[in-house]
């Protein structure tokens, strides 16, 4: 079993023989496409009214259109949404039908996703339980032959049979859904719709609840049209924040302003990317509205959101040419350690704690605020990238491949991989620091065996989680992660030093042995005692051989 580097590509090859994979080249993550901004409406009881009454009436227009969506599974087409947008625009506007038609098919489509991503799940779990069923009981696992370990006792066997059962009805199931297109959607949510059937353990009354679901099936979303007044024609908000909300037609008596509008009296001021936002609406560049209601809270918000043209990523070597940020991602903090161009650490590691306990909203500030934390040390290094592992736990928290160890399983469901990429690229996107995904096989195996004992010092402690950041830095440098073996302790040049030095293939006299000099360097002969010492006649009279002329040696770069 060995490793095997490439310095001239970016790529690092794992050797067959030990059962190692091949691993994936490093590459730059693409920033994002579109944002969103929210700002809270100061509703009085006149507005709040005139808002549950709109999204009560459009949520119900929205609800029947899925339904009809739905029923007509594989056979729609150009057509049939024609027709359901002309219905809706009777009873509503052409422009709240076209939004009402287009959440509809993203939700149906985005609900087809699921039913793939759950298939592709459900086969994975069969075969595994297939696997180990075929092994007898007690078996070890076989990681040279590729065979998984079997099941410790005839009573799992039997419960693992039972479970083969339900998943493969499962599977027919999802799959006679999928041929005939058949999805299964709750306008709302399905968590709230369960969550009727067990108020007291949510600490709810039906009345919460009923406010809450009525709240989440509001529809009060309008596409924005470029060309158009302030970008949106249905809900236009002025530079001054003033909201105007175009009425449906049945409910046109509302209407306190000409043409069927309604003014809020609340204004909306963007805090975050104003500046951006105010230039999309001066210039009739589409933005996107959608106006919504925090029942915990009772607020009303906006949510602002636009496309923007993609910023074309960074070449990787361009990102690279600065050095970066390296970092190992952990369920209670960030291990960083800045490496330079040639895969060597500078500096100390740092490490960015946040708490994943309690609420959603709690999750997330603890991740925005490690990640600003991260993203202000990358500028004070004078990186321009920040490596991390491209990770996906989403077929790793079964029992199948850890077994009964709930405690790791729990550790790696509540592993916040997706959000952490995603809230990452984008704010790094905002400080044009590029983002590097590495393959993340092995890296804290290999940064624990070749980096954490020679970075640990009498003052400093090196964890196995800064180690694992040593080696995702230096495979997303294109380096390998193992270190030059250290010459002998008698061999070393510095005086017992850790000789570290990484020698390119170019660097002349890389391998050669150092030639052995007596003198005080090399503490085997002492000062004044060499062969020629005191010995002037080379000096004066020719025939004698000359002094021995002292031999230095050439500095050798940390690394290339």
């Amino acid at each position: 079993m060995g490793l095997v580097g490439c310095r001239d590509g970016i790529s690092t090859l794992a050797v067959e023989v030990g059962g190692l994979r091949e691993l994936t080249d490093p590459f730059v993550v693409p920033g994002p496409s579109g944002l969103a901004v929210r700002a809270r409406l100061r509703v009085s009881e006149t507005d709040a009214a005139v808002l549950r009454k709109v999204g009560a009436f459009l949520g119900s227009l929205a609800a029947h259109d899925l339904a009809v969506r739905c029923r007509q599974a594989l056979e729609h087409d150009a057509t049939s949404w024609a027709r359901r947008k002309r219905e809706l625009s009777e009873v509503s506007s052409a422009r709240w039908a076209g939004s009402i038609t287009k959440a509809t098919h993203d939700q149906w489509s985005l609900a087809r996703r699921c039913q793939a991503a759950e298939k592709g799940w459900l086969r994975g779990q069969i075969a595994r339980i297939e696997a180990r069923l075929a092994r007898p009981l007690g078996a070890r696992a076989d990681k040279r032959e590729r065979l998984p370990r079997g099941y410790g006792s005839r009573a799992e066997w039997h419960a693992k049979s039972r479970r083969l059962h339900v998943l493969r009805d499962r599977l027919a199931g999802l799959e006679a859904d999928w041929a005939a297109g058949r999805v299964h959607v709750v306008r709302g949510g399905k968590q709230p719709a369960r969550l009727r059937h067990r108020l007291y353990e949510a600490g709810l009354d039906e009345r919460a609840w009923r406010e809450r679901w009525h709240a989440a099936r509001m529809f009060l979303a309008a596409d924005g049209e470029s060309g158009k007044r302030l970008g949106n024609e249905t809900i236009r908000i002025t530079e001054t924040g003033q909201v105007a909300i175009k009425l449906p037609a049945i409910l046109a008596h509302l209407a306190n302003a000409p043409h069927g509008r309604y003014i809020l009296q609340a204004t909306a001021q963007f805090r975050h990317r104003g500046e951006e936002w105010a230039d999309r609406i001066t210039n009739n560049r589409a933005v996107a509205y959608r106006i919504h209601l925090d029942t915990v809270r009772s607020r009303w918000y906006v949510t602002a959101s636009w496309q923007r043209t993609p910023v074309p990523p960074l070449p990787l070597e361009a990102a690279l040419a600065r050095g970066l940020v390296a970092v190992d991602m952990n369920d209670d903090h960030l291990a960083a350690w800045h490496l330079d161009m040639h895969g060597n650490p500078v500096g100390e590691p740092r490490r960015f704690f946040y708490d994943l306990s309690g609420s959603t909203s709690h999750r997330d500030a603890q991740i925005r605020h490690a990640l600003t934390r991260l993203l202000h040390h990358t500028r004070r290094c004078g990186a321009a990238a920040i490596a991390i592992e491209d990770l996906d736990f989403t077929d790793g928290k079964t029992r199948e491949k850890y077994g009964r160890n709930k405690r790791f399983r729990r550790l790696i469901s509540r592993f916040p991989t997706a959000r952490l990429k995603a809230r990452l690229t984008t704010m790094a996107a905002e400080q044009g620091v590029a983002i590097v995904a590495v393959d993340p096989a092995y890296t804290s195996r290999w940064g624990a065996q070749h980096w954490q004992q020679p970075l640990t010092t009498t003052t400093r402690k090196t964890s196995r989680h800064d180690a694992a950041a040593v080696a995702i830095g230096r495979r997303a440098l294109g380096h390998p992660i193992r270190r030059r073996t250290a010459p002998p302790r008698t061999h070393q040049s510095d005086g017992y030093g850790h000789r570290t030095a990484q020698a390119g293939s170019e660097t002349r006299r890389r391998e050669e042995t150092r030639p052995r000099l007596p003198g005080p360097r090399t503490r085997c002969v002492p000062p004044g005692s060499g062969a020629n010492a005191g010995d002037q006649r080379a000096q004066h009279r020719s025939g004698h051989a000359a002094e021995q002329q002292s031999w230095h040696q050439d500095s050798l770069p940390l690394s290339l």
